[in-house]
């Protein structure tokens, strides 16, 4: 048996007929940039996150690098300021911070959840930090009550990296509406919302259980959060795709200018802004797929309970049981090569996620004398298993067999 990490082509295959008429109607209509199709998306994304704005661009990193961008355009966060972020996190995240002359802080994770220690945050925090950047690595929830305590002590801007997790559910509270900007929005009513929701085809009481769900998702939790759709994700286009999503209505808003050339009107520039906008291809065929993701994140959980049940093994960790959407099902191995050349040999294939932390990589060289044990450790031993929702239980059973007999 030979079982692909992530056969996109199978993934895609769950829903081609609506994905191809979907996109048979875009082609049909001759609008392919800031039409309906990505307006309708960003409209049912925001309702779904929970969010009154919703901004396509063109990638995740657009989407971290913008939020950051706008604050400073703002006034909220000035060259120079500190930004705690994950010291075990895709070097995305950092980019996004140095591209704007920001400076990262490396917080050490738990080597329970992978996710950064909130115990070790406060003693991060200078006079100089602004803002606290939260990974949902994996596709679970990296926030905690403490984090949001220290938010509000300090005065922090949380943003949120959810290129992992969407659909994600959080067991606390955001931190409050409050810190989310002051601007009314109108368009985020629940009676909105509700026919939002029922124009992309679910249920009443579907839409009703997601308004009224006590568990806010991810990309809600915080002030504002950066989304990627890139193809292997759990939400993800035919090609790349992000989001920013936020309650602020003046970062929303600074947002869509900066990513439009720095212009909110034609021919009129108020920033120094980019090109960075999602198509109306990518938008419809994510439409498509919204409506399906928790299903298919519901799919990824059995999956991985199953792996979590069956799987005992002295040199092989197991993630700890959680609300994770499972975007990546990662276990620790001190042998992760010996085991990843066995899977590989009964036809299984593995990924690593990452090889090399971002303290490590060469563009980051000034870091190359701190000591991260923790993290250093994780991209170590991490070895990623193929959970998707195309994945039959006949291939679960031959990893899990082959898991046991290492």
């Amino acid at each position: 048996m030979e079982i692909d990490y992530l056969p996109l082509n199978r993934i895609t295959a769950l829903h081609a007929d609506e994905i191809n008429e979907a996109i048979a109607n875009v082609v049909r209509s001759g609008w392919y940039l800031k039409g309906e199709a990505t307006a309708r998306f960003e409209a049912n994304y925001a309702h779904y996150i929970g969010t009154r704005h919703c901004i396509g661009v063109a990638n995740g990193l657009d989407a971290l690098t913008l939020i950051l961008r706008a604050y400073i355009e703002m006034g909220r966060l000035h060259e120079g300021d500190e930004v705690i972020v994950p010291a075990n996190t895709f070097i995305a995240t950092i980019l996004a911070i140095t591209e704007n002359r920001l400076v990262p802080i490396l917080v050490e994770p738990s080597i329970d959840t992978f996710q950064i220690d909130d115990r070790l945050i406060e003693q991060a925090i200078t006079p100089r930090t602004r803002a606290l950047i939260l990974v949902h690595l994996y596709g679970r929830c990296a926030y905690t009550d403490r984090i949001g305590e220290l938010c509000r002590k300090y005065d922090l801007k949380l943003i949120e990296d959810n290129a992992q997790a969407h659909g994600c559910r959080s067991s606390f509270p955001s931190i409050g509406p409050s810190s989310h900007g002051s601007s009314h929005d109108p368009s985020h009513d629940p009676s909105r919302g509700l026919s939002r929701g029922l124009s992309r085809g679910l249920s009443p009481a579907a839409v009703g259980h997601a308004a009224a769900s006590p568990q806010p998702r991810t990309g809600s939790l915080g002030h504002a959060a950066a989304h990627s759709f890139y193809p292997g994700k759990n939400l993800g286009a035919l090609g790349d795709g992000g989001a920013v999503t936020t309650d602020d209505a003046d970062l929303a808003a600074t947002i869509r200018s900066i990513a439009n050339y720095g212009s909110s009107r034609k021919y009129i520039f108020d920033y120094r802004g980019r090109n960075s906008r999602l198509d109306e291809l990518q938008a419809a065929v994510l439409d498509v797929k919204l409506k399906y993701l928790d299903a298919d994140n519901q799919r990824r959980r059995d999956i991985a309970a199953y792996y979590i049940n069956k799987v005992k093994h002295p040199a092989i960790v197991m993630p700890t049981p959680s609300d994770s959407v499972y975007h990546i099902f990662p276990i620790l191995s001190p042998r992760r090569d010996a085991l990843q050349h066995h899977l590989a040999a009964g036809g299984v294939q593995t990924a690593i996620h990452y090889p090399i932390p971002p303290h490590r990589q060469h563009c980051y060289a000034d870091w190359a004398s701190l000591s991260l044990p923790v993290t250093e450790r994780i991209h170590s031993e991490e070895l990623s298993l193929p959970c998707h929702p195309a994945m039959t239980w006949e291939e679960v059973d031959h990893v899990v067999h082959l898991l046991c007999q290492f």
